[in-house]
């Protein structure tokens, strides 16, 4: 019963910066993790960085240093800055949210295109 929107993709240059939204909606449990993955072409899709309702973060290594998440709990948002965006940061980024308990169902937005290119 959750509902997940993403915006904000598009093309950029090497080096150049997008910031992510998702917006949630439905039953929003306030204990929960949300997150970003990310998916190209003929590769299995990946966590890229996750963050739990006390805020507490998890990224993948790749986007260490270059990637921020953040949330905004009372309007159920969560925000994906990415800085220095590379090629191969090119991928159909995916919205997640999962309640922290045993067994939750994950929940997915429909993504965003971001295509980093010259």
């Amino acid at each position: 019963q959750v509902h997940l929107v993403e915006s904000g993709g598009g093309l950029v240059q090497p080096g150049g910066s997008l910031r992510l939204s998702c917006a949630a909606s439905g039953s929003i449990f306030s204990i929960n993790v949300m997150g970003w993955y990310r998916q190209a072409p003929g590769k299995q899709r990946e966590l890229v960085a996750g963050i739990t309702s006390g805020g507490r973060t998890n990224y993948a290594d790749s986007v260490k240093g270059r990637f921020t998440i953040s949330r905004d709990n009372a309007g159920n948002m969560v925000y994906l800055q990415m800085n220095s965006l590379r090629p191969e940061d090119s991928a159909v980024y995916y919205c997640n949210y999962r309640r922290l308990a045993s067994g939750s169902s994950n929940y997915w937005g429909q993504g965003t295109q971001v295509t980093v290119s010259s």
